[in-house]
């Protein structure tokens, strides 16, 4: 599936896949398996997801282009790191799977933590696979507490899948292709994907411009009722519909930033088609009268 994203360009660091001084611990019985983990400017967070998955035979870190040394810092702890520019976590993704070494491949993020359950169950499954992909749910956490009510509980992606398999291409809410056989996980995956209210700003203002070019990109064009009623329509939803109030105060903050996400996206999609249809050079209107000459025919002195 295409969507006429632009070309990425992939290299690996200094021609190849490289590690630095062997960080990450080597379990003497690791699990065939690789995980891929997309990333950008996570220098604060990778080497300890790293560390934390030295039951895995490989971890291969995709970079998007970070600027705080998030690359030097994977290679370092232990990682396999191939560097992207131009592409999408999809891309991101799909460059990882590519080049993983293992059959089995585990999606990960920075902000998601395998707890020793799922690992258990991880080994056992790819002792004798059933399936061609599992699906897992994500255990959230906001604000330092579990999310237990709202959208987020159940929250279920297919996560484990052989390397034949690939994203679709897309910017935001990225999702393996469709898959027939499809097994479940039942240990979570611990999520948390916001590091303070700052990072969570942030993360939305960035997806919802990228939400945005994939609604424009596929001809979609935002209408009055996109934001109006959407907004309050994901605010009630999630915080009503959902129970999202029982969370207290992370219930609230999340549905009406959810609400502002809404509104945010749609906020650009109107931005680009205004860009698409607006006059390429706009013409500076001239006065009609030059200062001395209103001076002049007002008797004040001229220079």
């Amino acid at each position: 599936m295409s969507l006429g994203l632009k070309k990425c360009t992939v290299k690996f660091m200094h021609g190849e896949f490289v590690t630095g001084p062997q960080q990450r611990p080597r379990n003497l019985s690791t699990i065939p398996l690789t995980v891929v983990m997309p990333t950008l400017n996570e220098a604060a967070r990778i080497h300890e997801s790293i560390i934390a998955l030295a039951w895995a035979d490989e971890v291969i870190v995709v970079d998007g282009g970070s600027s705080d040394g998030t690359p030097e810092r994977a290679r370092t702890s232990g990682a396999k790191v191939l560097q992207v520019t131009g592409a999408t976590i999809a891309g991101q993704r799909n460059a990882g799977i590519a080049a993983a070494r293992n059959h089995w491949v585990l999606a990960l993020d920075v902000d998601e933590h395998v707890p020793e359950a799922l690992r258990a169950e991880i080994e056992s499954v790819l002792a004798a696979p059933k399936h061609e992909a599992y699906r897992l749910s994500l255990r959230n956490f906001y604000m330092g507490g579990e999310l237990r009510h709202g959208i987020w509980v159940d929250d279920w992606h297919v996560r484990l899948f052989s390397r034949e398999r690939r994203f679709v291409e897309q910017r935001v809410h990225e999702e393996l292709e469709p898959v027939r056989d499809v097994g479940t996980l039942h240990a979570q995956l611990e999520h948390t994907s916001y590091r303070d209210l700052a990072h969570h700003l942030e993360k939305i203002t960035r997806y919802a411009k990228w939400g945005a070019q994939d609604l424009y990109d596929r001809g979609r064009r935002a209408s009055f009722l996109d934001v109006t009623v959407v907004p309050a329509w994901r605010f009630f939803r999630e915080y009503v519909l959902h129970s999202g109030w029982r969370d207290g105060q992370r219930g609230l903050v999340l549905a009406s930033l959810s609400a502002c996400a809404a509104l945010l996206k749609f906020a650009h999609l109107y931005a680009l088609e205004w860009q698409a249809t607006r006059p390429q050079s706009i013409p500076m209107v001239q006065p009609q009268h030059s200062l001395p000459a209103i001076r002049a025919r007002e008797g004040e002195p001229t220079e």
